[in-house]
C-alpha cells in the first residue's frame, strides 16, 4: 500500500525550530513532486512549500520564505521541511502530499491527490 507518513511535529516557543519529515512507504519518492501544506483551526488547507521530483523547482508561500526550507533525500525516501524562526501563526496541522507527477506549477491543494495523516505543530510561549 502506498502511503505518506509525516513526523517531527511538536510544541516550540516562538523563534524555535522544527524539522518535519515526509516518508514514503510502498513506493519510491524520487519520481514524484511533493508538497507541504498546513491547516490551522477553522481555516482551509494552504500550501507551504512544494518541490519537484528533481528538486530543481521549489515554491514557497510568501509568509515562510527565508524561514522554511524544503528538501528531499531520495536515498532516505524522505522529503523534509526545515522550519526556523517559528511564529505563533505557524501553528497548524502539517500535511505532505504528492500529485503523482514530477512537476509543480503552483503549490495548491487542488493539484495534490494523495495525503499523509498530518502532524501537529504548535508555536506558543
Amino acid at each position: 500500500q502506498k502511503q505518506l507518513v509525516e513526523s517531527g511535529g511538536g510544541s516550540v516557543q516562538p523563534g524555535g525550530s522544527l524539522r518535519l519529515s515526509c516518508s514514503a512507504s510502498g513506493f519510491a519518492l524520487d519520481s514524484y513532486a511533493i508538497g507541504w501544506f498546513r491547516q490551522a483551526p477553522g481555516k482551509g488547507r494552504d500550501g507551504v512549500a512544494c518541490i519537484s521530483a528533481t528538486g530543481d523547482f521549489i515554491r514557497y508561500e510568501d509568509s515562510v520564505k527565508g524561514r522554511f526550507t524544503i528538501s528531499r533525500d531520495d536515498a532516505e525516501n524522505t522529503v523534509y521541511l526545515q522550519m526556523n524562526n517559528l511564529e505563533p501563526d505557524d501553528t497548524a496541522v502539517y500535511y505532505c502530499a504528492t500529485n503523482w507527477g514530477g512537476s509543480i506549477y503552483y503549490c495548491e491543494e487542488r493539484d495534490f491527490v494523495s495525503w499523509g495523516q498530518g502532524t501537529q505543530v504548535t508555536v506558543s510561549s
